[in-house]
C-alpha cells in the first residue's frame, strides 16, 4: 500500500512538471501576441480586435496564477481560478463599454489590418488550444485555462470574420457587434468560472472541517499513509487525482 501511494505521488509531481512547462509557452507566446494586437488595435481603430487584445492580456496574466499555485493546496488553486474569473468578468465588461462608446462615436476600422492580426491572433491560439489538450480535465485551473484557450478561437475567427464584413459593407457595426458578442462570452465564461471556483472551495472547507481530529489521529506514519491512500476523495480533490495511479481505488485497505 505505501508503494501505491508513493507511486500516485510520483505520478502527480510529474503531471505537474508538465503543466508547467506547457503554461511557461503559454505565457510567452499570450503576453508577446497581447503587445502586438493591442498596439495594432489602437492604431486600426478596431473595437473587437481591441477586446481580442485584452483577452490576450487577460490569459497571460492567469496563466501567471496557475503557475504560481501549480504545486500548492486544492484551496489555493480554487481561489486562484476565482482570480481568473474576477479577471474574465473585468474584462468583459471593459469591452462591453469600448463596444457602447464604438456604436456612438466610431467610425469604421481598417478592414485588411483588422484581418491580418486577427489571423495572426487565431494562429496563436491554435498553438495554445493544441497545447492544453491534454491537460483540460486535470483540475479546474487547467480547465478554466482550456475554457479561456477555447474562447480565444471563436473569438479570433470571428474577428477575422467581422473584418470581412467591415471591408465589404465599409461600416463599424460589424465590428462594434462583435466586440458586443466577445463580451458576452467573456461574462458567460466568467460566471462558469467563479461558479466552478466557489464550488470546490465549499468542498475544501468542508473536507477540512471533516479531517480526524489530532487527538484521534492515527500514532504510527504507515497508518496515516495507508487511510489517506485509501480514504474516498471528496469532491474537491477528485479532479486533482484525474490522472494519479488508479491502484487505490482497485484495492482495499489491509
Amino acid at each position: 500500500m505505501k508503494s501505491c501511494c508513493e507511486s500516485k505521488s510520483g505520478e502527480l509531481a510529474e503531471l505537474r512538471a508538465s503543466q508547467g512547462k506547457v503554461l511557461k509557452i503559454l505565457l510567452a507566446l499570450n503576453a508577446s501576441m497581447f503587445i502586438v494586437e493591442f498596439t495594432a488595435a489602437w492604431s486600426l481603430g478596431s473595437t473587437a480586435l481591441l477586446g481580442d487584445s485584452l483577452d490576450m492580456f487577460g490569459d497571460a496574466s492567469v496563466y501567471a496564477l496557475t503557475l504560481y499555485v501549480l504545486h500548492r493546496s486544492v484551496r489555493e488553486r480554487a481561489l486562484s481560478a476565482l482570480v481568473k474569473g474576477i479577471v474574465m468578468l473585468a474584462l468583459g465588461l471593459i469591452v462591453l463599454g469600448e463596444a457602447g462608446y464604438q456604436a456612438l462615436h466610431g467610425v469604421a476600422p481598417a478592414a485588411h489590418g483588422m484581418g491580418a492580426f486577427a489571423l495572426l491572433a487565431l494562429a496563436v491560439n491554435l498553438v495554445c488550444f493544441g497545447l492544453l489538450w491534454r491537460f483540460k480535465s486535470d483540475d479546474l485551473n487547467m480547465r478554466s485555462t482550456w475554457l479561456c484557450s477555447r474562447n480565444d478561437i471563436i473569438a479570433n475567427a470571428s474577428v477575422f470574420g467581422a473584418a470581412i464584413l467591415v471591408g465589404w459593407t465599409g461600416s463599424r457595426w460589424p465590428d462594434v457587434l462583435l466586440g458586443a458578442a466577445i463580451a458576452a462570452l467573456f461574462l458567460q465564461s466568467a460566471w462558469q468560472v467563479i461558479r466552478d471556483a466557489r464550488a470546490e472551495l465549499r468542498e475544501a472547507r468542508q473536507a477540512g472541517n471533516s479531517q480526524t481530529p489530532d487527538d484521534q489521529a492515527p500514532d504510527d506514519q504507515d497508518a496515516s499513509s495507508t487511510s489517506s491512500c485509501c480514504t474516498p476523495p471528496t469532491a474537491a480533490v477528485v479532479l486533482e487525482q484525474s490522472h494519479a495511479s488508479s491502484c487505490c481505488s482497485s484495492k482495499r485497505c489491509g
